[in-house]
């Protein structure tokens, strides 16, 4: 069957379309997505306005206009952070739904934790031993760990790319005092969950998902996404850390030129470097390996084996 998530992220509103059935592997048909950041949408009540919310439903409206298009039969909505904790979440779920049919269903932080694990071990498979799991996204950061589909650790952190981005690095390029702080900050978050992880004990092998991960494996030399899914990725510490002084120094105008930035994303780099330094620096990661699938894939997933269960 062809099915459709449809993802309400804090940074973008993403439909996957796959071909898919009970225990076989997912196969992208179509990618529909805009780029909305909801996330630098909330205004000081920490509500996403009118205007935000105006722009999402024309969004979601045409996501549903590709899915029909594409054959879709089901539709797979949810909303991550940026709506999960807008002060006005459930009035911008209610138009959403009376403007556009679809209810979304709100994730937690620790949903994306997990479902974004289960999608990493499936790819990965069990040889893979015990897995930490590391996801930024624009709202939040995710950390799971474990050796079977359900992780023993998963939490969710307030320290995505965009929020910490609008939050903390005002100026083109930011001052070196904020970036500063927001190195402390980012590192002490973390550093509060370190302990229920190692308690578990050292993971066989580290793998990380998102855009943020993805670009700033590609500058460090990581093959092209137009090289597909199934050549390995990899991002050094080493290289990472070379590299934040560099992006700490340029423009969003300069980054969206290096390989692999988009314009999009190109303004959050520089914060997203900072938590991705500061997780492999505080777990003690050498070297971790881009993943393919993330959230959405585990999504899923997760329905497909609701739907082989009799």
């Amino acid at each position: 069957m062809r099915l459709g998530v449809l993802d309400v992220g804090s940074n973008t509103v993403h439909l996957l379309v796959v071909d898919a059935h009970p225990g076989a592997c997912p196969l992208p048909a179509h990618s529909h997505k805009a780029e909305l950041r909801l996330a630098e949408l909330l205004d000081d009540s920490g509500a996403i306005g009118r205007e935000g919310v105006d722009t999402l439903i024309g969004v979601v409206q045409e996501a549903l206009q590709a899915a029909e298009d594409k054959g879709v039969e089901d539709v797979l909505p949810f909303a991550t952070s940026a709506v999960r904790e807008a002060s006005n979440a459930d009035d911008v779920l209610a138009r959403v739904q009376a403007e556009t049919g679809v209810e979304l269903q709100v994730l937690s932080g620790e949903e994306e934790a997990r479902l974004t694990f289960l999608a990493a071990r499936r790819w990965f498979g069990w040889s893979a031993g015990k897995l930490l799991v590391l996801d930024i996204g624009g709202g939040s950061l995710e950390i799971a760990y474990g050796i079977d589909e359900e992780p023993d650790a998963a939490v969710s952190l307030p320290l995505g790319a965009g929020r910490l981005t609008a939050a903390w690095l005002p100026g083109d390029p930011p001052d070196a005092a904020r970036i500063r702080a927001l190195r402390r900050h980012v590192r002490a978050e973390i550093a509060r969950t370190v302990g229920e992880f190692s308690r578990i004990g050292s993971p066989d092998h580290v793998v990380a998902t998102s855009k943020t991960f993805k670009q700033l494996a590609r500058l460090a030399g990581a093959s092209r996404s137009a090289d597909g899914p199934y050549v390995q990725r990899q991002l050094k510490r080493e290289s990472l850390e070379a590299w934040v002084p560099r992006l700490a120094g340029m423009t969003t105008a300069q980054r969206a030129e290096l390989p692999g930035v988009s314009e999009g994303r190109a303004s959050q780099l520089l914060a997203g470097a900072l938590v991705a330094e500061g997780a492999m620096d505080l777990f003690g990661v050498e070297a971790l390996e881009i993943c393919p699938w993330a959230l959405r894939e585990g999504v899923i997933l997760r329905k497909l084996d609701h739907m082989g269960t009799p």
